[in-house]
């Protein structure tokens, strides 16, 4: 019923398109860089979930629908912007306190910030609608090859941006006993943050 002769080359595509550093991969790398390894699972998770629905939205035609209204696509990227920059604003404020705060910190809030983050990103919507379907290939259910499809992309970024923010994380862990050096690694996930949102704009203004 699908037709899997057409994934080789799919996730060729898929990895063009991830390597470039997006908001997506600096959520995950500042997640790491603020809280740690598992700070990082939590937030890639979070992120796949988005590309989730966004996946979901396109199989199902809401996709199209919503691509056709460019200024809500903006409105949306704007939102995200203004998400980084609240995430920016936080993660430095906190820079001064100790490791030890972090590591208690609630695994809800980086899964919850992944999710937020990805679906303020259309550029994955923008990805799925003109992507998805050149991969139909010879599949008797379309559906069932779309979904498929949006399936490989999220479990390929899980386990692609999962890895970069476990890295990341490795760097927190190691740091975790030095004040100074954790208060650096908040400014530097915060720097990240501010970034991203500064290019998200740009690219908005840009048109």
């Amino acid at each position: 019923m699908v037709d899997l002769a057409v994934l080789p080359g799919f996730v060729a595509v898929i990895l063009l398109f991830l390597i470039p550093p997006g908001p997506d991969m600096a959520y995950v790398i500042a997640a790491g860089l603020e809280a740690g390894r598992r700070s990082a699972v939590h937030a890639i998770l979070g992120i796949g979930t988005g590309m989730s629905v966004y996946a979901t939205a396109v199989v199902i035609g809401v996709g199209r629908a919503a691509h056709s209204y460019p200024m809500l696509l903006d409105a949306v990227k704007l939102l995200g912007a203004a998400y980084l920059l609240w995430l920016a604003y936080v993660t430095i404020r906190g820079a001064h306190r100790s490791t030890g705060d972090v590591r208690g910190a609630s695994a809800t809030r980086p899964y919850l910030r992944g999710v937020i983050v990805s679906l303020t990103n259309p550029k994955l919507l923008l990805f799925f609608l003109p992507v998805l379907p050149q991969f139909t290939g010879n599949a008797l259910n379309t559906e069932m090859q779309l979904a498929m499809l949006g399936a490989i992309n999220v479990m390929t970024e899980v386990l692609l941006y999962g890895t970069i923010g476990v890295t990341a994380g490795t760097f927190q862990s190691r740091f975790r006993s030095s004040r100074r050096a954790g208060a650096a690694l908040n400014y530097m996930a915060g720097a990240v943050y501010l970034g991203l949102a500064g290019v998200v704009v740009a690219e908005v203004l840009a048109g």
